[in-house]
């Protein structure tokens, strides 16, 4: 219930937004979400854990969970190189997770009149990742949503 009405408010009041892409295409995250934006470095493999999740890192002391975006949306992974970055995440309780992404763009701000639904159609959305489009004169971008991506886990 929580998470609705934060999908509503951001919806009607619109918001910064941290754009990345991924395989070509732009994706965002609400700035609410960014602890910090580093460049990609060693990563401990963890055994047993989904695909996606690819090990932990040390920040500051934390040790916090890496996933690779790529792995996630079930397209194929590529060597990162000195513009891949890990986005640092934080939600309730300190809780952080590091996303994998290709390349980091700007941050911008999504106006109320430019945040559309997503489709309907079953099979455009069906994990749910998508929270929201954003169309705006630069074109479009997909506003993820935060809590799907990284804190659903999935076999």
């Amino acid at each position: 219930m929580n998470e609705e009405y934060e999908v509503r408010d951001f919806a009607s009041t619109g918001g910064e937004v941290l754009l990345f892409t991924i395989d070509g295409v732009i994706y965002g995250i609400e700035i609410k979400y960014i602890n910090e934006i580093i460049g990609y470095e060693d990563i401990t493999i963890v055994p047993k854990v989904p695909s996606y999740i690819k090990g932990v890192i040390n920040i500051r002391g934390q040790i916090v969970p890496i996933i690779s975006v790529r792995k996630r949306f079930g397209k194929e992974e590529i060597p990162p190189d000195e513009r891949t970055c890990i986005i640092v995440l934080e939600f309730e309780g300190s809780n952080q997770v590091g996303i994998i992404v290709d390349r980091v763009r700007e941050v911008t701000t999504a106006k109320p009149a430019d945040i559309c639904a997503t489709p309907q159609h079953r099979n455009v959305n069906a994990n749910h990742y998508i929270k929201y489009i954003i169309e705006d004169d630069s074109g479009i971008k997909l506003l993820l949503n935060c809590e799907k991506l990284v804190l659903e886990l999935e076999n």
